[in-house]
């Protein structure tokens, strides 16, 4: 997993509430396991008009967001079923961090097993920044995991929460594989022990 520490990046903007994970990525593309080729599927229904045309108004059809790699939405976000799929298809795009006043809670965690850093800002701070987003084109956020800080192209600061061990492993570039790669000479060596020990129990394994 690709580490996490400071980010200046384009801010994509989704002005709306409650957004769940089958519109973030929709049912009939999570018959692949691989995390990559999700981001045609990304927001898919929200993407075209009724005849089946690319909807201009919204944002990933419109040149200005399309390297985006900071998503500012509403409140809510990534409600509905658990699929990993969702932040699969939003790192395909290229987003590496999501703003908003709140987000379901599976989906808030498949965030960071994914290198996603997921950031809860007040409504009042979300709004006005929605605002600018819209109005300029260009509009850039610099994120800074170590500080805990959003700042603004005008210097303002915001300050977000984040769990110590989850800021930690975001920091690091470590999911959960990683983190138990790091206890990789104590698991062989208790693989080696336990073979010894109950050489009946690895009959069946091939060495």
């Amino acid at each position: 997993m690709e580490a996490f520490t400071t980010l200046t990046g384009l801010v994509a903007p989704l002005d709306r509430v409650n957004v769940d994970t089958d519109q973030i990525i929709p049912k009939q593309f999570l018959k692949t396991i691989k995390r990559t080729g999700l981001r045609e599927g990304l927001f898919y229904d929200w993407r075209k008009q009724q005849d089946g045309s690319q909807d201009p108004l919204f944002f990933l059809n419109q040149a200005r967001y399309q390297a985006a790699t900071i998503l500012i939405t509403r409140d809510n976000f990534g409600c509905g079923s658990s699929r990993e799929h969702a932040p699969w298809a939003l790192l395909d795009q290229g987003f590496r961090c999501l703003i908003a006043p709140s987000f379901a809670d599976i989906f808030y965690n498949n965030c960071f097993q994914n290198g996603i850093l997921p950031i809860v800002l007040k409504t009042e701070e979300v709004l006005p920044i929605m605002k600018d987003v819209l109005s300029t084109e260009g509009y850039r956020l610099t994120v800074d995991l170590g500080h805990q800080t959003v700042t603004t192209p005008n210097g303002t600061m915001y300050r977000f929460e984040i769990d110590p061990f989850r800021k930690d492993c975001l920091y690091r570039g470590l999911d959960s594989i990683g983190l138990t790669l790091q206890h990789e000479s104590a698991i062989t060596a208790y693989e080696i022990r336990r073979k010894s020990e109950a050489p009946w129990l690895f009959s069946d394994i091939p060495s």
